[in-house]
């Protein structure tokens, strides 16, 4: 039975910028540079402003990177952006910060902060990035963060706004469960490889906007960091109809593009694939157990 798929709530078109960012070793330094971007960003005209994941560091030595993070509370650049989005008036949206969660366990948190510099909402990212790649890179995300455990949505005055951060990318259910709660647009801050940026970014992007009907906002991390890690940048915008709207290159740099809410709702009119989605058994034709499928179908 196909269940209930909450309404959008649209408002007048708006202006949402991306920072892209190429973050080093020293919190600091970081903070320097976002802020001069966000800066640019709001004089060319942003309404809402997003930057990438790890905003704040990015440090794979994990003795390096504990000695340089702080909790939420005493984060200085988490103190710095919500002064910031106070005195431009803007919605910012800080990508992720690397936090120290416990003595042990950092916490890859995006923070969503309005005009008058309150966190609107927090969200932890669920998918950790543990993979080995044919080209000798390897990466344990899990090894330093402890993964978050809800999805997230808040309201913006254009309409709902779901949370995601980077790996969630590939995990489409994620995607799907936000459309479902009236999510207009979706976040994807990210800090992709160069290899994995050059054969899936645009396409999976693309997918989750077409597969759901909204628009992406992906601000990414780009170019050879200090750590030596090489990122793919790219920031892109896609609407609802998976086409690319802005699209940035791998310097730091600021992606502007004007958003009209009213076209999520044309596009899920046209194909109302989020109203057709039904539970389903996946079945073992040679006996084994059978499995629901907890989220709705896709396209």
């Amino acid at each position: 039975m196909t269940e209930a798929v909450a309404d959008v709530k649209t408002g007048a078109p708006f202006t949402a910028a991306l920072v892209q960012m190429r973050t080093g070793l020293f919190p600091a330094e970081n903070l320097a540079q976002a802020t001069k971007l966000i800066r640019e960003a709001k004089d060319k005209g942003a309404d809402y402003i997003l930057t990438p994941e790890v905003s704040n560091i990015m440090q794979e030595n994990r003795k390096a990177l504990f000695e340089r993070l702080a909790a939420e509370d005493d984060d200085v650049s988490l103190k710095a952006f919500r002064a910031l989005a106070l005195e431009l008036k803007v919605y910012l949206h800080i990508g992720s910060l690397a936090l120290k969660a416990s003595p042990e366990r950092a916490a890859n948190r995006s923070f969503l902060i309005g005009p008058d510099g309150g966190i609107i909402a927090r969200y932890d990212k669920i998918h950790m990035f543990d993979i080995d790649l044919d080209n000798g890179e390897s990466y344990r995300e899990s090894a330093n963060y402890q993964p978050g455990e809800a999805a997230v949505i808040a309201d913006l005055p254009w309409g709902r706004i779901g949370l995601t951060i980077c790996y969630d990318l590939r995990f489409p259910a994620l995607y799907r469960a936000l459309a479902e709660a009236g999510a207009s647009f979706i976040t994807v801050p990210a800090a992709f490889t160069k290899k994995t940026g050059e054969a899936h970014w645009h396409a999976l992007l693309r997918a989750r906007a077409i597969e759901n009907g909204c628009y992406i906002f992906a601000a990414a991390q780009g170019g050879t960091h200090e750590n030596k890690r090489e990122t793919f940048g790219h920031s892109l915008i896609v609407d609802p109809w998976g086409a690319i709207i802005a699209e940035g290159g791998v310097e730091p740099g600021v992606v502007l593009a004007q958003i009209d809410p009213a076209k999520v709702v044309s596009v899920r009119k046209s194909i109302p694939s989020l109203q057709h989605g039904r539970r389903f058994a996946v079945s073992d034709p040679k006996g084994g157990p059978d499995y629901l499928h907890l989220v709705r179908g896709s396209v």
